[in-house]
């Protein structure tokens, strides 16, 4: 047998298996571009791979659909956005305040500095498929057991597990609702000042449910 008939020949240094994730990770870029500017419902997979230099054969051989490229693009982000901010927040214990704003700074910042990001995240998943729409609830989810990972245990005979939970999605909602409404132009806040309301609600909150003073 040739070396040319051989399975798995490398080229230029690079096996298979690790072409074949550069074309992945070339698609999930193309994806970012075109879904987080021109919009998911606009653009087809034929757009995304002339975007992406490749053919549809290689679009097929990682995402089933258009569908599962948005998925694919849309896990890719938030895993980033969720280590950075766990790491940042992390980085800032044991001080609850600073944990807070920590993670905050970095969620925001993240989204806000980057508009195809931001408009993928926040928008352009809300409603496009159930599956889509059960993993959107799973995010949200996500980042409230980390807010309440950053403040519990709490003292005080207020700080039950069901009120923290509840005090924490409220939180998470709200400050996803307000990034929607400022990535849609209709909050002309300052980043910083985004960032300084929702550590403000973010320590109202904590001090209420752990009783403090």
């Amino acid at each position: 047998m040739t070396g040319t008939q051989t399975a798995g020949r490398r080229y230029g240094g690079r096996d298979a298996a690790q072409r074949q994730q550069e074309r992945r990770t070339r698609l999930i870029q193309a994806g970012l571009d075109l879904f987080g500017t021109a919009g998911y419902a606009s653009v087809s997979v034929k757009q995304v791979c002339s975007h992406a230099g490749l053919t549809e054969r290689y679009f097929y051989e990682s995402f089933r659909d258009r569908e599962d490229l948005l998925a694919g693009v849309y896990n890719e982000l938030i895993a980033t956005i969720t280590a950075e901010t766990a790491q940042a927040a992390a980085a800032a214990a044991p001080d609850v305040d600073a944990q807070l704003r920590a993670g905050l700074e970095v969620f925001i910042r993240t989204l806000a500095g980057d508009a195809r990001m931001a408009r993928l995240v926040l928008i352009e998943v809300v409603g496009a498929s159930p599956r889509l729409e059960v993993r959107r609830r799973e995010v949200l989810h996500e980042f409230a057991a980390m807010v309440a990972a950053v403040v519990a245990p709490l003292p005080g005979p207020e700080a039950s597990s069901s009120r923290l939970t509840m005090t924490a999605m409220s939180l998470v909602g709200g400050v996803n609702e307000l990034l929607v409404d400022w990535t849609l132009g209709h909050q002309n806040a300052t980043v910083d000042e985004l960032i300084d309301l929702c550590h403000t609600l973010y320590i109202a909150a904590y001090r209420a449910i752990s009783d403090q003073p």
